[in-house]
């Protein structure tokens, strides 16, 4: 399948690469040259401007849009509007808040594009294992993309969750639970960490654990690798960001009438990271930066 790609980050430029070795035909385009020059290396062409990334294309276009959330994602739609034409698509593979991308499929339904909404989660793994595709849209148009989500997802990993909305509400849920966890994680490794009379091997507890334990995870595997390259995380600062997804989670809890102390104390901790140093807070940003290649701050 041919497909059109705009943004060449941390994940999207393995996107792409993953596509390529699938079969599909990729037109590529950043803002940085040196991104697209590393796609076409890759085996991608190169698009230096939205307007040449549409005219590559052969009708109907398909553009996944793999950019920052808000302004960044309206950027690009907007730019490319006046080069698309009636039947196009474009796909949002970014963190985008839900009902944005309700308002935007609404929108260029007007206009005769379709608009798929997709929660990807993988990081800067999911060149190697694959990406989870929640998909949010158009049945309809989603079986036409189906197989650029064959190809991006491991077996299973894909599905269409709903209309357009869905899928970065589910993501948004998704990233929610991922605050819980991570701050669970974290408070338990501080606890071991502060018991200093039994010198507890942070990287072998972490091992142990995912072998028959009920709290075995893929982030503990993550653990695992970040204690193995710094003990006692000394050079992280344990600053956490948020990039959104957590916020929106708590909002729609009390829209909804739904507690989730548990996901909203996370998210509260994250703020509470920026004021002062803490353990478990370099805990999450060392996993952050295992699966997601998110930058750490470090201590100088």
């Amino acid at each position: 399948m041919e497909i059109g790609f705009v943004g060449l980050g941390r994940m999207g430029m393995n996107m792409v690469q993953r596509l390529l070795k699938g079969g599909h035909s990729v037109v590529a385009y950043a803002l940085s040259v040196s991104s697209i020059k590393k796609a076409v290396r890759k085996g991608a062409r190169g698009a230096y401007s939205l307007e040449e990334l549409a005219k590559s294309l052969n009708r109907p276009r398909t553009i996944w849009i793999m950019v920052p959330a808000g302004g960044p994602t309206q950027d690009v739609i907007d730019g490319l509007l006046p080069f698309l034409d009636r039947g196009d698509i474009l796909i949002d593979g970014g963190n985008s808040y839900y009902k944005d991308s309700m308002g935007r499929a609404e929108r260029l339904r007007e206009k005769g594009i379709s608009f798929l909404d997709v929660g990807t989660s993988g990081g800067i793994w999911g060149l190697k294992i694959g990406y989870c595709l929640m998909i949010g849209g158009d049945r309809r148009i989603f079986k036409k993309c189906e197989p650029v989500f064959k190809t991006l997802a491991p077996e299973g990993g894909y599905a269409h969750v709903g209309p357009n909305g869905a899928g970065h509400f589910v993501k948004m849920v998704h990233n929610g639970i991922e605050y819980a966890l991570l701050q669970g994680y974290a408070e338990g490794f501080e606890i071991m960490h502060a018991k200093k009379e039994f010198d507890l091997d942070l990287r072998k507890i972490a091992s142990l654990w995912n072998h028959g334990s009920v709290i075995r995870s893929w982030l503990l595997e993550l653990a695992e690798y970040a204690f193995r390259k710094e003990p006692d995380l000394a050079s992280i600062k344990g600053y956490v960001e948020d990039s959104g997804e957590g916020r929106w989670t708590v909002i729609e809890a009390m829209e909804e009438d739904v507690p989730a102390p548990v996901i909203t104390l996370s998210l509260l901790q994250r703020f509470r990271s920026r004021q002062d140093d803490s353990f478990s807070a370099k805990v999450i940003a060392a996993l952050r930066n295992e699966f997601g290649g998110h930058v750490v701050k470090r201590i100088k």
